[in-house]
């Protein structure tokens, strides 16, 4: 059994990343892991502002929600980032909290897995190149740490779209096979 903690990263409830989020889970849970979902949007969240307090110390110096999930983070074997594509990147919400996941650097990490599920209304895939090299930049700071697959939902704009899609079977099937 694996713990997987998911972290979704749509600003609105039940958005189309948020679905695939959902999907991951269930898979994941479907075949006996551990599922934890953390959802962005819920937490009240500090912009980083570049001290490095958190590399001498075991937290950030921001009084935020970030301090309360670094040990749920550290001890997850598979990670799983879920987020609607802006301008071709990952949004703002998922860029400042992977900008806080700062303190995990200087700690033992149990992760070495990490998925990226991502919805655009863009039809073309390569939308999401940018999102992946967000993620990507993250994943080359831990040694043994790679990503493991990457949903790309395109083509769908309204809340909860994707329902029925074949990018929410694919999740599902992701998150069973982690």
């Amino acid at each position: 059994m694996k713990k997987v903690l998911v972290v979704t990263s749509s600003p609105r409830k039940d958005g189309n990343s948020e679905l695939l989020a959902k999907a991951f889970a269930d898979g994941a849970l479907s075949v006996g892991n551990e599922v934890k979902i953390l959802s962005v949007r819920e937490l009240n969240l500090k912009y980083c502002i570049g001290c490095m307090y958190c590399q001498s110390h075991d937290a950030c110096v921001l009084n935020d929600d970030m301090n309360g999930l670094y040990e749920d983070l550290q001890n997850a074997d598979v990670i799983a980032f879920a987020t609607p594509v802006y301008f071709y990147s990952v949004c703002g919400q998922l860029k400042t909290f992977i900008d806080r996941l700062n303190p995990l650097y200087p700690r033992q990490n149990k992760f070495t897995d990490v998925y990226l599920l991502a919805t655009a209304a863009d039809e073309d895939e390569k939308a999401m190149d940018g999102a992946l090299t967000a993620v990507q930049g993250w994943v080359d700071c831990f040694d043994g740490v790679s990503i493991k697959g990457v949903v790309r939902g395109v083509g769908v704009t309204d809340n909860g779209e994707i329902k029925g899609t074949r990018f929410i079977d694919q999740s599902y099937e992701m998150g069973k096979n982690v």
